[in-house]
């Protein structure tokens, strides 16, 4: 759970996003910075007995830096005001698939798998795709996972109007080899974060998602 004094930081940052106030307030960024920090620590106690493959995870793994990289962007507030906790056994330098959680207010979710990888890990999902279709479709029919998630997340962005190059549109899971990425989310709401019970709960739904994991990284594990 986050406190309140670190939810009235993030609105209060949200109202003036700019060095001065920031630095102004750099003893409540400290505390909120804490609090973000005991946030994960908690969600890695949870989930490691669920997923081993997360048991080398520290808190500095899965921590984002609340500086903004405004280079490319229109948009030139310099800050965050979100917190994000990535839990994934990916190394530096590897695509992996993981869980993320995502709390920002009117926009807080929970999500999983791999999002738009690299042509190379594109390349290998489809291949394992489409000699083992089957198994993916028998983790997208799983029962828990179908009442969390319900599928992978699909939009006009993220697939493809015509099947791939090298692939019939004949092929049985051509629905799935069209996808450019393979997440699925479910949104939760921001009041949640205050609750005592609320790595827990989160804890139960994300592991849902660690068969489609295994499958995403088995994919990208092979050569």
């Amino acid at each position: 759970m986050l406190s309140k004094e670190t939810l009235q930081f993030l609105d209060d940052l949200k109202a003036n996003n700019h060095r001065d106030w920031f630095l102004e307030n750099k003893k409540r960024y400290e505390s909120f910075k804490n609090d973000y920090q005991q946030l994960v620590a908690d969600f890695l106690d949870a989930m490691k007995p669920l997923d081993p493959s997360l048991e080398m995870l520290e808190v500095k793994n899965c921590t984002f830096r609340i500086n903004r990289d405004i280079r490319f962007s229109k948009d030139k507030t310099p800050y965050k005001t979100h917190l994000g906790v990535w839990l994934s056994s990916g190394a530096k330098g590897l695509n992996r698939s993981g869980y993320y959680i995502h709390l920002e207010k009117g926009a807080s979710f929970i999500a999983g798998g791999l999002y738009c990888p690299e042509a190379d890990d594109l390349k290998k999902m489809r291949k394992e795709i489409a000699f083992f279709y089957d198994d993916l479709e028998a983790i997208l029919d799983e029962r828990n996972f179908k009442k969390e998630f319900k599928d992978f997340d699909r939009n006009e962005k993220n697939m493809l109007k015509n099947p791939p190059r090298g692939y019939e549109k004949e092929h049985p899971a051509i629905e799935l080899l069209k996808l450019k990425s393979f997440e699925s989310s479910q949104k939760i709401e921001f009041s949640s974060v205050s609750k005592k019970d609320f790595v827990a709960v989160m804890s139960h739904k994300l592991i849902a998602l660690k068969p489609l994991n295994d499958f995403i990284n088995r994919a990208l594990t092979s050569e």
